[in-house]
């Protein structure tokens, strides 16, 4: 099944709420849990976006988000890979026998579900494609809700799903992390990059770099006279962080820790790491 082109309108939503996206404090040891998971089964992952072309990191949402990150599940829906899929889309893979390998399995449902046959990779689109696998129900009958597939535990969710098909519940909670917040999980603690997702775009404002010699002296008001501590939870850190977080493809847990992901963001836009920063 073929995924149809995303509008520009939609595409910038996406972004939006994924450069907004801020995990509930409250479900921020049950997000890191799950994209621990996440990490572990990079190889596996890796291995099927050879296979597929699909990058690692939708292998991995899928996974995380249809199976619980088990690796004896169909990544169509779960169902066991002892036998045929038996919920939509029933009977998959069509081709073998029974017990399917895991990466098998992953390669038909991403071919039958057209992520394989799917170019447009970004934070954005990768998002489209995972509230089209799940089903367009919260956009066509509750926009008033956006997808707990995605937005469970974050800023974005509150309340309301569907109990089961065609159920709808309006005061109903997803218990399951969403898959915008696992990605936006990773981009805070990885390079999306090297999980074959390019980046939004290439920002317009931050100051490049130099890839050698020595930079400017911060000025006495610049926001690298913050001290680097990655352990010290400081206000003005959480306002940086804030802040940087409003630049393309800057993704920061805001928590007031200025460590070394916060430090390599100052250096992006300034040209200098944080005061204390060992690197610099």
């Amino acid at each position: 099944m073929a995924i149809p082109a995303i509008s520009d309108a939609l595409r910038a939503e996406y972004q939006r709420l994924f450069d907004t996206c801020q995990i509930r404090p409250e479900r921020h040891a049950e997000a890191d849990l799950v994209a621990t998971r996440l990490l572990a089964g990079k190889a596996r992952y890796d291995a099927v976006s050879a296979v597929t072309g699909v990058p690692a990191v939708a292998v991995g949402l899928l996974h995380q988000m249809e199976c619980g990150g088990s690796f004896k599940g169909h990544l169509h829906n779960g169902d066991p890979l002892t036998a045929r899929t038996v919920r939509v889309p029933a009977g998959r893979p069509k081709a073998g026998q029974p017990p399917f390998a895991w990466e098998d399995s992953a390669a038909d449902a991403l071919t039958f579900d057209g992520f394989a046959a799917w170019r447009d990779w970004s934070p954005a689109t990768l998002l489209y494609c995972m509230e089209r696998y799940n089903g367009w129900g919260y956009r066509a009958h509750h926009p008033e809700v956006l997808s707990p597939y995605l937005w469970s535990g974050s800023n974005h969710y509150r309340c309301g799903k569907y109990v089961q098909d065609g159920l709808w519940s309006a005061t109903a909670v997803s218990k399951q992390i969403g898959a915008g917040i696992l990605l936006r999980r990773l981009a805070e603690t990885a390079d999306l990059a090297a999980w074959g997702l390019p980046p939004a775009g290439a920002p317009t404002q931050p100051t490049p770099v130099p890839a050698a010699g020595p930079v400017a002296a911060p000025s006495a008001a610049a926001p690298a006279m913050l001290h680097y501590d990655p352990d010290h939870v400081q206000a003005l850190g959480i306002v940086l962080q804030q802040s940087l977080n409003r630049l393309p493809d800057v993704y920061l847990r805001e928590d007031g820790k200025l460590g070394p992901r916060t430090s390599d963001a100052v250096r992006q836009v300034f040209g200098w790491y944080l005061v204390g920063d060992p690197r610099g």
